[in-house]
């Protein structure tokens, strides 16, 4: 059943006095804002944390950008918004798709309900894919970086956007598509054409650099020179993550990597169809091996395959469906018969023919999707009220929304 409204964004909207910005940035491990403040790159963000607010919030597990994205954007916990994850098995079809329909999205996101109420709302994002869902069901600024050069006014509320922004579209697989989406934020603001605009980034220079190389601080360098230009339009400013991100290989480089339906086959032979919901068009980032994992068994093998799977080194933890479901707030009907987490330096796959890893080779494989990869920066650029400053501790990225719009003092 389709929701009528995020579940902490509660009615009656609360008017704006100001634009209100919220940024995901993708693959926000908090180790790169700390090695980049440490070295000098980040001195905004390093001021908000003195003289704003400052936590380090939990993200959704699974640690992917699908339902993280739509947690923000609603509000919501996956049990509610239905994005499970990047991909999932879709048994009334009986296949694996990408999760990045609108139609698979089951509640209302507050972008649609703000442009419901007359409020200029601007969306950008670096993925198209998410750009669908989070699209859905309002009109209004909301298009994608990857496709920004095809933006028309009655599709995405926007068109030239190159020419607009001054900028040319980049590649998908570079730091500099995280920047022009910062980019395209700080034209909209500067014409005025939003009041509430979200911006989510590309975690490629994550997934390729480690925290405190010069490549991963000459990015966030840029980063916080786009949201100094945010704060200098009055706005109140939240900058949170979807997911953290680990280094997954071993001492030789190599990948660390559990087979899971290679595992399981002397347990129960071929009947384990093993879901990675990290698999997204951009495969590149990761060749599609993440810390989280559900499977499809017959339920006569499911007691046998999580005794396996627990004698595993590189996995944590082994739930049921049920237990999953109800500690990390997941939809039943879209995660497996068991749910699997990596250890901090460990990733799933199917089977080694099934993964091309041709693209890691000579790089360190750096991903993410599990517990070990839920936990991100949560920034305000203004202190906080009372009430909402005592919740820090316990701060949600979802909560993003709700505590720019009611918790902000002034």
């Amino acid at each position: 059943m389709l929701h009528t409204k995020p579940s902490n964004v509660t009615d009656p909207l609360p008017s704006l006095g100001c634009p209100l910005v919220v940024v995901c940035v993708d693959g926000f491990e908090p180790a790169y804002a700390d090695a980049a403040i440490d070295h000098g790159y980040m001195p905004t963000f390093a001021r908000w944390q003195r003289e704003g607010a400052f936590a380090l919030a939990r993200t959704v597990v699974p640690s992917f950008t699908n339902p993280n994205n739509l947690s923000i954007a609603t509000g919501a916990p996956p049990s509610d918004h239905g994005i499970s994850g990047n991909h999932f098995y879709d048994a009334a079809a009986d296949r694996e798709v990408p999760m990045n329909e609108p139609h698979y999205v089951r509640t209302r996101t507050l972008f649609a309900r703000y442009s419901d109420a007359g409020v200029s709302v601007g969306v950008v994002t670096a993925k198209d894919k998410l750009r669908r869902m989070l699209a859905s069901g309002w009109r209004g600024v909301c298009f994608s970086g990857e496709r920004a050069d095809s933006a028309r006014e009655d599709e995405r509320g926007i068109d030239r956007v190159e020419a607009q922004v001054g900028m040319r579209k980049p590649g998908m697989y570079s730091g500099d598509m995280s920047d022009f989406v910062m980019a395209c934020g700080v034209h909209l603001l500067e014409r005025g054409r939003v009041r509430i605009l979200y911006l989510s980034l590309t975690d490629f220079v994550q997934h390729t650099h480690a925290p405190g190389s010069a490549e991963a601080d000459s990015f966030f360098a840029r980063f916080d020179r786009r949201l100094a230009q945010i704060d200098a339009f009055g706005a109140i400013v939240i900058v949170t993550g979807d997911h953290g991100m680990n280094d997954k290989s071993a001492a030789d480089g190599s990948p660390n990597v559990a087979f899971l339906e290679s595992i399981l086959e002397d347990v129960v032979g071929s009947l384990a169809r093993v879901v990675l919901p990290i698999t997204d068009p951009h495969t590149t980032h990761h060749a599609g091996l993440g810390s989280f994992a559900t499977i499809y068994l017959p339920e006569s093998k499911i007691g046998a395959a999580m005794e396996r799977l627990s004698d595993e080194p590189l996995v944590d933890r082994v739930l049921t469906r049920s237990d999953a479901a109800r500690e990390f707030q997941l939809p039943e009907d879209r995660i497996g018969d068991i749910v699997v987490l990596a250890t901090a330096a460990g990733v799933f796959g199917k089977t080694a023919d099934y993964h091309d890893l041709s693209g890691l080779k000579g790089k360190r494989l750096r991903s993410h999707g599990g517990e070990h990869e839920s936990t991100v920066p949560f920034v305000v650029n203004r202190p906080l009220k009372a009430e909402f400053s005592s919740r820090l501790d316990g701060v949600r990225n979802w909560d993003a929304f709700e505590f720019a719009l009611r918790g902000v003092e002034g």
